[in-house]
């Protein structure tokens, strides 16, 4: 996964693989999602990613498998 900030325009780009975009989705006005052929998760762009997301702070948190 790549985090990508663009201070110019307030815009985060989450990249979850590097297949290729099939389809852009609209989620809402500054949010948007891009599928592959086979409908799965590309990336996902925040526009006014500050305001809309507090990106001003990014934290990865890796959880432990709980055993069943």
């Amino acid at each position: 996964m790549k985090i990508r900030y663009f201070p110019d325009t307030d815009t985060a780009l989450i990249e979850f693989s590097n297949e290729p975009v099939f389809e852009t989705k609209e989620i809402s006005e500054n949010l948007y999602i891009d599928l592959d052929e086979n409908g799965n998760l590309v990336s996902m762009t925040i526009e006014h990613a500050k305001e809309k997301a507090s990106i001003s702070e990014v934290t990865f948190l890796q959880m432990e498998k709980t055993g069943a």
